[in-house]
């Protein structure tokens, strides 16, 4: 993979003064929060997004004709591109409309907002998954649940030698367990792949306004999509958002484990950089809440017993 040079503040210039009539003018300032892409507020209507690599430059191309096959289902809006194009020889920018609200690091989602997440997750369903895979999106397998909580507890071990975690709490996942809540046989549905908090575009009232970068979709393990919103705005939003939109116990279980197992993961690969410590123990606070849920679910002994 060829790394690009950084960009600087007047290499942005230059390009934004080309693609808008008061580009001269316009304020513009890096969002701090993005670490994988270069990216830009422009004034206070636009993102400018850069490709660091030739890598991302090909999913940021394929993103544009993604979110215009996502937009009519899934309920809740997702970035408009007005310009796109190259910074440099084959990296690509993208220049996006900017959508109001804030990062769900930052803010709360409402009830109302779960019920926003939900229809994001039925309209995810509803993409036929032969045409995003015609547009490039790759099918990825389901992960194991037995090999994450094996990596999951010598995570666990090693966060509790540096008081973070209680290693006690993992024992929650038995191995039956871990098999019981295996994926779906032919489950695979589009998946964002990516739903943390600073994709989540939140209003003041707790509404889900936006869902941001869909640069690693896949046709895949909906469960993904839960486990991720397991981490941005915890556990049971995650799985009330999952099950108004029809998912059962199962998936619900699966996505909440396969959180957990990530953030105790990511934490103890992470733990000397304390730049990163604060996401990342609030990620793992989040997909650690405790729900109704895990208490009263009882598994049946037949492990390919159907689940919804």
């Amino acid at each position: 993979m060829t790394q690009a040079t950084t960009p600087t503040a007047d290499t942005v210039r230059r390009l934004v003064r080309s693609l808008l009539p008061d580009g001269g003018g316009t304020r513009i300032t890096p969002v701090a929060e993005d670490g994988e892409h270069f990216t830009w507020f422009v004034g206070a209507r636009h993102v400018l997004r850069l490709a660091p690599d030739r890598e991302a430059s090909r999913r940021r191309r394929r993103e544009l004709r993604l979110r215009d096959v996502v937009r009519p289902h899934i309920g809740v809006a997702v970035p408009v591109s007005i310009a796109h194009g190259e910074w440099a020889s084959g990296l690509a920018y993208t220049l996006d409309t900017l959508i109001p609200g804030g990062s769900g690091e930052r803010r709360d989602v409402s009830a109302v907002g779960e019920a926003d997440l939900a229809g994001l997750l039925t309209g995810l369903r509803e993409v036929p998954g032969r045409q995003a895979e015609s547009l490039g999106v790759p099918r990825a397998t389901p992960r194991s649940l037995e090999t994450l909580r094996a990596e999951a507890e010598r995570a666990a071990e090693q966060l509790a030698a540096a008081d973070e975690f209680d290693p006690a709490r993992l024992q929650q996942l038995t191995a039956p367990a871990a098999v019981q809540l295996a994926p779906q046989p032919g489950a695979a549905f589009l998946v964002h792949h990516g739903l943390k908090g600073e994709h989540l575009v939140v209003s003041g009232d707790g509404r889900v306004r936006g869902v941001l970068d869909w640069t690693d979709a896949v046709v895949g393990d909906p469960t993904e999509d839960i486990a991720g919103l397991a981490s941005a705005v915890g556990a049971p939003a995650a799985v009330r958002a999952a099950t108004l939109a029809g998912y059962g116990a199962r998936p619900c279980l699966r996505g909440l484990w396969l959180a957990r197992c990530d953030t105790l993961t990511r934490l103890a690969d992470r733990l000397g950089d304390d730049s990163a410590l604060p996401l990342l123990r609030a990620q793992l606070a989040r997909a650690w809440e405790a729900i109704l849920l895990e208490r009263i679910t009882d598994f049946p002994e037949d492990p390919d017993e159907a689940w919804s």
